[in-house]
């Protein structure tokens, strides 16, 4: 009997029943001025999952302009300990929010609830090359992505940040080039510094993985970018909009 034929570049979706769990902060720190990392800790993190580098939980904080007191926002877990029961979150410390402002005053022993991840997509790293795009928000789905990459494999990383603080170090056992743009002293939007580093970029040889997380409207237009004029395989590029320009709270999946 025949062994079945390996599957390459699989992409696997999980999907999970959603739980809410409560979490105490354990230590708090800037990654950099305007990113900071919140470590927390709970039993209740015991059979917490999160196979994917770009999975979201559901951050419940406190904010009296909401109908019931408390907002939600999406965030990506930036690393788990399971053996710990330690989940690490960075916010990204920009626009004014009721998620920013508990995160900017977050301390030691402060309770927050959390739900999900309710789904995970997981893609093999058995491709070629790696491409991953976007802002600020994409750097802990980014980072993450980039750490858990096999040996030597080729990445490449194009992120937009406000200044050179912004530019953070990234432990990797792959190849990782990384490019960074900054947004001090250009007259040109996050949309026309991303194309332009893209346009630059020169696809290495077989098959890669293109990953983009930025603004709706800015996510969308760098999908679009790969899918018709670079001919990229659609099953092998995810688009998220990450926030949506006017609209606090909001995302998109762009497929």
């Amino acid at each position: 009997m025949n062994a079945p034929a390996p599957q390459f570049h699989r992409i696997e979706r999980i999907r999970r029943e959603s739980k809410r769990r409560r979490v105490t902060v354990q230590r708090a720190f800037l990654v950099t001025p305007k990113m900071r990392r919140i470590e927390f800790t709970s039993p209740e993190l015991a059979d917490f999952a999160s196979p994917s580098p770009d999975d979201h939980v559901k951050v419940f904080v406190p904010d009296p302009a909401a109908p019931q007191g408390v907002s939600m926002r999406d965030y990506t877990p930036r690393a788990f300990d399971g053996a710990r029961s330690t989940l690490a979150i960075d916010f990204a410390l920009h626009e004014a929010g009721p998620a920013t402002a508990w995160a900017q005053n977050a301390r030691p022993g402060d309770p927050l609830e959390i739900g999900g991840p309710r789904g995970s997509q997981v893609v093999a790293d058995d491709f070629d090359h790696y491409l991953l795009m976007g802002d600020e928000t994409a750097l802990p789905a980014i980072g993450r992505r980039v750490e858990g990459l096999r040996p030597g494999v080729p990445v490449t990383t194009i992120v937009v940040v406000d200044d050179a603080g912004e530019i953070q170090t990234i432990e990797a056992r792959a190849d990782w080039r990384p490019v960074w743009i900054t947004r001090s002293g250009q007259s040109r939007d996050d949309a026309a510094l991303l194309r332009e580093a893209l346009d630059a970029w020169a696809a290495p040889k077989g098959d890669g993985y293109v990953w983009i997380a930025a603004e709706a409207q800015i996510a969308r237009a760098l999908k679009l970018h790969m899918l018709e004029e670079r001919r990229h395989p659609p099953a092998w590029l995810k688009a998220a909009g990450y926030w949506v320009r006017g609209k606090a709270g909001e995302s998109e999946k762009l497929g």
